[in-house]
């Protein structure tokens, strides 16, 4: 941050609000691996960076006019709380709200170009809901698939009517066939203590092929991330979700696409609020397997030395070219460890962990690790961010210059040995 704000050339976003600035999240790398985009969580005035790693430079893409700090907010050219950055097959950018703002997905058309030709759209066709998953089908051409990262959090997937075009298709939702308790609650509410949230299931369309709605509710509405039981105005994914009975769970947030050793496309879910990671095995179009990838309680470190490491927060997932799985903690075990990530071991690629083994930690006092993600071009390198450390916390550094990005590198790394 000092090499960037000391050189006119370069800039990066930073919008003081509390006791942080930048709030790096979760990083997307171009397809030749040597651009970093990184997507700022900041409460207004959102945007995204781009970084040279070859160049060691960065500058601003984009970022919003502080419209949201305003009472009342005006969000018409303002963005906030940009958490999922995803580089697409077509070679655009997505970025999606989360927790302030409306509950977009922004696409950038042209990610590569200098900052002042940078053009941006809001996708119409992507429900508004809490976006921090959003992944691209490796098994069908014309299919994405997306969460709601809320505590009654529904999964979604979008079909587009034609392959690479994003501006229309067909939305649905993920409905358990077993699951008997209340859509609109919490996964932990009363009503949904015993209620099946695992088995069979199938995808429930809210709009129509073209786009049109199926439900009362307008799925594309903007609006804040608040409850819907107890408001009128959140954003409409969320509540048309709930109309069809699509099951809730505990804070969806990240999401991988890989495959079984079955051939079948699965998709591996962080459920932070449940201490889970879910699968979500796709049968066909139609019907899908929900199962258990990993939990809090799934052996850890099996057949190597013992670990401390508690997995209580799972947030961002991240996928080796390999198939590797890896588990990032939304926050840390205590304050002077930091960062917690797992590697899944699931020997028969089945969708049932084996043993989570405690890769790493950052141990960055205040921070947790987010937007781990490798490089296209050399599956041993990966990224992860070191989001909020206490070294930069603006209310006893005022001065402090935010997040850091931290680059890996597994080429010569020697396994562990085996437990005796």
């Amino acid at each position: 941050m000092q090499e960037i704000e000391a050189d006119a050339s370069q800039s990066i976003i930073r919008v003081p609000s509390g006791n942080a600035s930048s709030m790096f999240d979760m990083i997307a790398y171009d397809d030749t691996g040597r651009f970093l985009f990184i997507p700022h969580e900041t409460p207004f005035g959102a945007g995204v960076s781009r970084h040279d790693i070859a160049n060691r430079t960065t500058v601003v893409l984009f970022q919003g006019d502080r419209g949201g700090a305003l009472d009342p907010p005006v969000w018409a050219n303002d963005y906030g709380a940009f958490d999922p950055a995803r580089y697409t097959p077509a070679g655009t950018l997505f970025l999606g709200e989360e927790w302030t703002a409306e509950g977009r997905i922004i696409e950038v058309m042209n990610p590569m170009a200098a900052p002042a030709d940078i053009q941006i759209r809001e996708l119409q066709s992507i429900a508004n809901v809490a976006h921090e998953g959003i992944n691209f089908s490796k098994q069908f051409d014309n299919t994405i698939y997306y969460i709601d990262e809320w505590n009654s959090g529904s999964l979604y997937k979008f079909v587009m009517t034609t392959p690479g075009d994003y501006t229309q298709g067909q939305t649905f939702v993920l409905a358990v066939t077993a699951f008997d308790g209340n859509a609109a609650d919490l996964w932990n509410d009363p009503s949904n203590e015993n209620a099946v949230r695992t088995g069979a299931a199938t995808w429930v369309a809210i709009t129509d092929a073209s786009g049109n709605p199926l439900t009362a509710a307008d799925p594309f509405r903007n609006g804040p991330t608040n409850d819907p039981r107890e408001n009128a105005d959140t954003r409409g994914g969320r509540v048309a979700a709930d109309e069809v009975n699509g099951t809730p769970y505990g804070r969806p947030e990240d999401m991988v696409v890989t495959a079984l050793a079955n051939g079948n496309e699965v998709l591996y879910i962080a459920i932070t609020s449940e201490r889970t990671i879910l699968s979500v095995e796709i049968l066909d179009d139609v019907n899908v397997n929900v199962g258990i990838l990993a939990t809090a309680d799934t052996p850890k470190n099996v057949g190597y030395p013992a670990t401390t490491g508690v997995l209580n927060s799972p947030d961002n997932l991240a996928l080796q070219a390999n198939g590797n799985v890896y588990i990032i903690e939304d926050a840390p075990n205590n304050s002077d460890i930091g960062g917690d990530i797992w590697f899944v071991r699931d020997i028969d690629n089945d969708g049932i962990a084996e043993s989570l083994d405690h890769f790493m930690s950052l141990q960055v006092d205040g921070a947790e690790s987010t937007g781990m993600i490798f490089n296209p071009a050399n599956a041993n390198e990966f990224v992860v961010a070191v989001q909020h450390p206490d070294s930069t916390d603006l209310a006893n550094v005022p001065e402090g210059f935010g997040d850091a990005v931290w680059m890996f590198d597994l080429t010569n790394v020697v396994p562990p040995p085996a437990a005796q």
